[in-house]
């Protein structure tokens, strides 16, 4: 009698941890901006604009690369793909203890390290995901959402304290060595695919005939070819509503995070007269929650309709949104604290589900670019509601109306997401013809994966 091999000794579970650690010093080295820009702007004398310039072309490519670095991803392998965006974070880093002007810091940070973080975006968790499992995805892809909280929770403290205690340049320093570090990590433990080490996707049965869609096509590993091959999948993909779908709830849940609560959840709060490290320390305990939420998430991908999971973390969270302004106080309430708790459990759980309906609509060969694209709107959707909130605050002296504009958007999230159709059998199961493919090691088109340990069944 054939004997298997124990689950928790699959590779998929090592290249999950070394995934897994480069999101999370990505998620550091993107938000370690916001401890290094008032010590920099000291020593220089630069202005608030033009550091802050820096930083949003940093967030801005952040967004847009990701769609890119997918289509990348899949045609020159993920593996080199990563290790290069490390590499140019490292560099980028170190780079920055001699610079003199501001266009070095534009340059470095902004084109550079933003190019680098946005290659190792929400989108290399997913592509490595649907590659590596067929169950437990959803969780999976929930573990790798939540690296982004747990960088800043992780390092953030060591790199605030290095730069307030020894100087801006040795928390870059720090940077310069995690980013060498995990490049080294990567390009020793990470594998592109299961079939590169001659095994199956987590979750197979034994015995699957796996497809190899690794065709060779001309100019696949040119920069033309990679421009191209992610346009034509952004083309092809808009023809059908769930993208759209997938692509406005996801530019709200930008707005109402990243550029709503993140960005102005300090400053209103210090508006009703609260303590701006007490309000600081309130979102360090979302990005607590944030971890635990998104994990949960995953969890429930798996066993829920991803469409109504995604409607009921947008309406609870424009209700959220709709008493904010009434609980922030001198002090911390305990209604605030209900707030806390609940948007940090909400903050990216809406990242599995839509990870998992682009990939059933989409397939697994083209659902990373697609993702790359929806998270190119949640970025763009962030810069906007950053901006909006803003003016809204200039013009009329509170945040009330800001709060009341996401809720209102939220609510409107919740119905778009219903209104996405749901998958058929035979769409979320297909592997697509693309030949930019990343997919070798998922199971054929048309059939469907048995638990482990026993015999695939086959359709018609």
């Amino acid at each position: 009698m054939p004997t298997t091999v124990p689950a928790r000794r699959h590779y998929a579970w090592t290249v999950v941890a070394v995934t897994l650690g480069a999101l999370v010093a990505a998620a550091a080295f993107r938000s370690s901006t916001g401890v290094l820009l008032e010590p920099i702007e000291h020593e220089f004398g630069w202005s608030r604009a033009t550091t802050s310039g820096a930083v949003s072309l940093n967030l801005v490519l952040y967004g847009l690369v990701a769609p890119f670095a997918a289509a990348l991803m899949e045609q020159w392998g993920v593996r080199r793909v990563v290790t290069s965006a490390l590499l140019l974070v490292g560099a980028a880093s170190a780079a920055t203890t001699v610079m003199t002007s501001p266009w070095h810091l534009w340059l470095l940070w902004g084109l550079v390290v933003g190019t680098g973080t946005g290659a190792m975006a929400l989108v290399f968790g997913a592509i490595v995901a649907n590659r590596w499992f067929v169950t437990h995805r959803g969780l999976v892809t929930g573990i790798f959402s939540a690296a982004n909280a747990t960088g800043q929770l992780l390092f953030l403290p060591l790199i605030a304290a290095a730069a307030s205690s020894q100087g801006w340049r040795w928390a870059s320093w720090i940077i310069a060595f995690l980013a060498l570090l995990g490049a080294g990590c990567v390009a020793l433990l990470l594998v592109d695919r299961p079939s590169d080490r001659g095994l199956l996707p987590y979750g197979v049965a034994e015995g699957y005939a796996v497809a190899d869609l690794q065709t060779e096509t001309p100019g696949r590993h040119t920069a033309a070819g990679v421009v191209r091959a992610t346009l034509t999948t952004a083309r092809e993909a808009s023809r059908s509503w769930a993208f759209w779908g997938l692509v406005l709830t996801f530019w709200v849940c930008g707005w109402s995070t990243n550029g709503l609560v993140q960005t102005h959840f300090i400053p209103a709060a210090h508006d009703h007269g609260m303590p701006a490290t007490t309000a600081a320390g309130l979102l360090a305990v979302v990005g607590i929650f944030d971890v635990v939420g998104t994990i949960a998430s995953g969890w429930l991908t798996d066993r829920v309709d991803s469409r109504v999971l995604l409607a009921a973390y947008y309406l609870f969270r424009g209700l959220s949104l709709v008493w904010i302004d009434a609980m922030l106080a001198p002090s911390v309430e305990p209604g605030l604290w209900v707030f806390i708790v609940f948007y940090g459990l909400d903050w990216v759980a809406t990242v599995p589900p839509t990870v998992a309906l682009c990939r059933q609509h989409f397939g697994l060969a083209r659902s990373g670019v697609v993702f790359g694209w929806v998270f190119a709107a949640h970025m763009v959707g962030a810069g906007v509601g950053a901006s909006v909130a803003g003016w809204l605050r200039d013009g009329q002296g509170t945040y009330r109306s800001a709060w009341l504009v996401a809720a209102v958007l939220c609510g409107l999230a919740a119905v778009l997401a219903m209104s996405i159709p749901r998958a058929t059998p035979s769409r979320a199961d297909r592997t697509s013809s693309s030949p930019s493919s990343g997919s070798a090691g998922s199971p054929p088109a048309g059939s469907t994966p048995s638990p482990r340990g026993t015999s695939p069944t086959r359709s018609g």
